[in-house]
């Protein structure tokens, strides 16, 4: 019998690393960097259409429903697919637009995963991870579920375990533009590239984001959040976005830090995963 509806996770995700290594003549930046998913993000609610409308609740401020890789990503599968079915897509949405923590390629991955069940397609996961990857360089990751060590753009994947520690993560109240981080004259893009053996092997204490001294000259409130958060545990930004986290071992450090946290920020703790909660809500 096909299912009546589906209540799925779009997790964050975190960059314990990101090297930014060259830059290709088409523009984007070749990368090395560690992707590992939160137990924390948005989630969707699915059902069915006859009609193969595609209608997106609430619509994104600032964002087209067009536009938004929810609605992109159903129409993608049903080209796809070739499948006549549409869906009522209900978004509840905790992550901030521009924060660096994936929610758009979370959301993009949550619909193309949550409609090939729905509509019993029975797509691979290669299919669909090709398809999420011309929505996106991290939609990928998001499909195939597992922590990683990416290359390329960021699509280029090989799964890994990387210790699962606490994370307070602050929001410091700005969007940050990719295009303007990665745009900028001062952007390192020549780090040696690393092998992932040794990238492991490293560890947290010598993971950096090439992208970080960029995003605070342009983001003094991101500036400001780093030095604050770097003043009480090893802190760092994930991807190009606005988000900075800390690494703590014990969930009680995590929870007494993210009580300090001045109120004018969003904060949250969450725990890192290596398997995507997508994936274990689905049972695949």
């Amino acid at each position: 019998m096909p299912l009546a509806h589906l209540t799925l996770p779009a997790p964050a995700k975190l960059n314990r690393l990101l090297h930014i290594v060259g830059r290709r003549p088409d523009g984007y930046h070749e990368l090395q960097t560690l992707f590992q998913f939160l137990d924390h993000g948005d989630t969707l609610h699915l059902r069915p259409r006859d009609d193969g409308e595609i209608r997106l609740t609430p619509s994104l401020p600032d964002v087209p429903d067009a536009a938004n890789l929810i609605v992109r990503a159903a129409r993608a599968l049903q080209a796809e697919s070739g499948c006549r079915l549409g869906a009522d897509i209900h978004l509840e949405k905790r992550l901030p637009l521009g924060g660096g923590l994936g929610g758009g390629s979370s959301n993009a991955a949550t619909t193309l995963l949550g409609l090939d069940r729905l509509w019993d397609l029975d797509l691979s996961l290669e299919r669909l991870a090709a398809l999420g990857l011309t929505l996106g360089a991290d939609v990928p990751v998001f499909v195939h579920g597992h922590a990683a060590w990416a290359e390329g753009i960021g699509e280029r994947l090989t799964p890994v375990a990387l210790d699962t520690p606490w994370f307070v993560v602050v929001h410091p109240g700005v969007t940050v533009a990719t295009p303007a981080v990665f745009g900028a004259p001062q952007l390192t893009r020549d780090t040696p590239p690393i092998t992932m053996a040794r990238a492991l092997q490293g560890g947290a204490p010598g993971w950096r984001n090439d992208c970080e001294p960029t995003v605070r000259a342009l983001y003094p409130a991101v500036a400001d959040a780093l030095a604050w958060l770097g003043e009480r545990a090893p802190a760092m930004l994930t991807g190009t976005g606005a988000c900075v986290f800390a690494r703590l071992s014990r969930e009680v450090e995590a929870r007494g830090l993210l009580a300090e946290v001045p109120t004018h920020w969003l904060a949250f703790v969450a725990r890192g995963l290596n398997r995507s909660p997508l994936h274990a809500a689905l049972g695949r």
